[in-house]
């Protein structure tokens, strides 16, 4: 890629479930949020529902969106995000990470999931912004941290890079609280809110062992980690990070952040 284009921001958002389409605010948000960032040349999204080592780069043309959930009503089955391919992107996500000793494939028949075109159509619903989703190669927070710092020159080239995940995620757990906010949901959430005020990036890092409730907010860590790949990326501007949605949605907490 190339050319002058504004340096772009880094983000980490909670992308909610198909019926986040649904939901009396929380689009309302997305739509608010993308519309205060500068128009990016291209989207990277790194989201928690695709996990594959080597680090894998999905269809540079568009195909068919992965639908990776069960059992909802048909009409989330039908939704469509035809944004173009992003071929430029691709290679020079190739370039920095092989330059960088990190191995990348690529996976041409892989569209994007519902971690990427859920957010995606809220906030850039005409779909004419090129985007690419890459996999998570592994779930350790410090090499998606790495990951992260060797994608940070794609922001210079007007590059969006979204981590796509949720702030707490135990779909489980939830099924036994009656309705409402759980303990363990708040208090992840503040501890986080608060680790991220800080810039207390060591703490985020083990937060399995350092949040309180880390272990019962994230049972499987694969929705927090595309934080560390927003947070690698914007090293050195840790400071002007802010919380732009918080709140809770059905229990969870769906605060997202916006760094740069």
């Amino acid at each position: 890629m190339s050319g002058v284009a504004e340096r772009m921001p880094a983000l980490y958002l909670s992308h909610g479930a198909p019926p986040l389409a649904d939901d009396p605010l929380w689009p309302a948000e997305l739509a608010a949020w993308s519309a205060t960032l500068p128009r990016p040349t291209a989207i990277l999204m790194v989201s928690a529902h695709w996990e594959e080592a080597p680090l894998a780069l999905g269809a540079t043309d568009p195909v068919p969106l992965v639908y990776d959930f069960w059992g909802f009503p048909e009409h989330y089955y039908q939704v469509r995000y035809g944004a173009p391919g992003a071929p430029a992107l691709a290679e020079s996500v190739r370039k920095l990470l092989r330059g960088a000793g990190t191995p990348v494939q690529d996976v041409p028949d892989r569209g994007l999931d519902h971690g990427a075109y859920v957010p995606l159509v809220e906030m850039y619903p005409d779909a004419d912004i090129p985007v690419l989703q890459i996999s998570l190669p592994t779930l350790e927070p410090r090499k998606l941290l790495e990951i992260g710092r060797k994608l940070a020159p794609l922001r210079d080239e007007g590059v969006l890079i979204v981590g796509s995940g949720f702030f707490t995620h135990n779909l489980a757990a939830l099924r036994h609280t009656g309705g409402g906010v759980p303990g363990w949901s708040a208090e992840f959430d503040d501890w986080g809110t608060r680790a991220l005020l800080a810039q207390d990036v060591d703490a985020l890092l083990d937060f399995e062992h350092k949040a309180p409730a880390g272990r019962l907010a994230h049972p499987r860590t694969e929705h927090f980690a595309p934080l560390f790949v927003t947070l690698g990326a914007s090293e050195g501007e840790l400071d002007s990070g802010r919380s732009v949605i918080d709140g809770f949605w059905m229990g969870l907490a769906k605060r997202s952040v916006q760094f740069g």
